[in-house]
């Protein structure tokens, strides 16, 4: 049964069930073309606990909470829960902070853009084109010997802190008037509580046995010609793309695509960021989600890099806009470029030195 469920065409069904899930939540009131996406939620969440102040982004949104606490169930349930730390973790809080800037210059997470891919967003191709670019130049570090170093076992405990802090985050949130909440914008569009966190929780499950990672299956590819992680990406794909062409939200096109900007050089650059980024950190935002769920303080610390560069980007205005990027967005994420081929070459040379 498990080598079924981790063939491709069992990947390719888990992938499909990721996709029902996003069109379930955009059913229900999530933004489209946003129906899950890490980076944006994260963002969200930034704001709701008003560590910027952008009044269209804020809201604590359930399917954080619920992703991490699907993925630390089931590896709990099936024995693959592991408490792991102490790999460089102050660079993989750095290369958090990046990921999120180069997410929202592109506007959207990996997992975001194969969403806007399927409704015909032609921006978003032009993100993959620098997604793929930045894992391929990932990958060229990792055949030279970059490396992070190892992680090591650490009480069980430790692993926990971080889904018991979004949890604590989302029953603060519902219980108490603490946190802001949008009245207009992506921050207002939501899904009732209940239906987020159920599926939040159902895809962070799946995700954690599909082993769902966008950097992971182009990685996976270029290195070792392996396209089973793919599949995961082409089920997912495949069910959002049907549901656009059946509600009619299938719209090709540069222009006019909802919560997106057609600044061709900076969608590439943006995603080329995340991309070159996920591979030094192992694994994309939504992989590092569920690696923190089943236990690695690593990941942990990753995301909570993310958060910080949520409210980085919109106190000192490098987010872009639906009608485009902004100055010192553009300059931050040439910066943010630069600084992880620095990580990647010294990280290398200290790799090497030490074997």
């Amino acid at each position: 049964m498990k080598e079924t469920l981790n063939s491709k065409k069992g990947l390719l069904v888990w992938g499909g069930l990721l996709g029902a899930v996003a069109v379930w939540l955009a059913i229900m009131g999530n933004p489209g073309n946003m129906a899950f996406c890490i980076a944006c939620f994260i963002r969200d969440i930034a704001g709701a606990a008003k560590l910027h102040t952008a009044p269209i982004v804020q809201y604590m949104r359930p399917e954080i909470t619920g992703l991490a606490a699907g993925a630390f169930i089931i590896s709990m349930a099936t024995g693959e829960y592991r408490s792991t730390a102490g790999s460089s973790p102050m660079i993989r809080f750095l290369l958090g902070i990046i990921t999120m800037i180069g997410a929202l210059v592109f506007l959207g997470c990996p997992l975001r853009m194969v969403i806007r891919m399927a409704a015909g967003d032609l921006n978003a191709y032009m993100g993959l084109i620098g997604f793929v670019l930045g894992v391929g130049t990932g990958c060229i570090f990792l055949k030279k010997g970059f490396s992070l170093g190892r992680s090591f076992d650490t009480k069980k405990e430790n692993g926990y802190i971080l889904p018991a802090i979004f949890l604590a985050l989302l029953v603060l949130s519902i219980a108490t008037p603490l946190f802001a909440a949008s009245t207009e914008g992506p921050g207002s569009l939501h899904a009732p509580i209940l239906v987020s966190l159920a599926a939040g929780l159902i895809f962070g499950a799946a995700a954690q046995k599909a082993r769902a990672c966008f950097a992971g299956g182009i990685r996976d590819v270029i290195l070792m010609k392996n396209f089973d992680l793919l599949s995961v990406i082409a089920g997912l794909f495949g069910v959002m793309l049907v549901y656009n062409l059946v509600s009619g939200n299938f719209k090709p096109g540069f222009e006019g695509q909802p919560i997106a900007h057609a600044e061709t050089l900076w969608n590439i650059l943006g995603t080329y960021t995340v991309g070159f980024a996920a591979v030094l950190a192992g694994g994309c935002p939504l992989r590092q989600l569920i690696l923190a769920g089943q236990g690695s303080s690593d990941a942990a610390v990753n995301v909570l890099g993310m958060l910080m560069g949520a409210a980085l980007c919109h106190n000192f205005g490098l987010a872009s806009s639906g009608t485009g990027t902004t100055p010192a967005g553009r300059i931050m994420c040439i910066v943010c470029i630069l600084v992880l081929f620095a990580v990647a070459a010294s990280c290398m040379r200290r790799a090497k030195n030490n074997s």
